[in-house]
């Protein structure tokens, strides 16, 4: 069967498996290409973060950050939360479900290849 998945790319999927082809995962494809972003995310899956306690563990501006942290947002990846004068960031593990959602059309291809390798290497009994 012939279908599409996010970005365009056509895609055979095997076994009747079908996907909704509608799931939009580029905003967090896109927040999550730069290794900055993962790393800000690698610091907030810790704890939750100021836009300073952020800034103090990389080597870019508070400016550069803030913006990382709003394409993050942007991604649904993270939550900015006002407190007081501050705005505190936090994972939101949840906005990963586009990426899972998309990769588990590839889950198929993993199951086959390995029960076939499984049959493969089994003694015939």
């Amino acid at each position: 069967m012939l279908d599409t998945i996010p970005f365009g790319i056509p895609l055979v999927i095997p076994n009747g498996i079908t996907k909704d082809a509608n799931i939009d995962a580029q905003p967090v494809f896109r927040a999550l290409a730069d290794p900055t972003r993962r790393q800000i995310i690698a610091h907030l899956a810790q704890s939750d973060h100021t836009i300073a306690e952020l800034a103090d563990q990389f080597t870019v501006t508070r400016a550069a950050v803030k913006k990382h942290l709003v394409v993050l947002s942007d991604g649904g990846l993270i939550d900015i939360i006002p407190r007081g004068r501050e705005k505190v960031n936090r994972l939101r593990p949840s906005g990963m479900a586009p990426v899972l959602s998309w990769l588990e059309v590839f889950d198929a291809f993993w199951d086959d290849g390995l029960a076939a390798l499984k049959t493969a290497l089994e003694p015939d009994t």
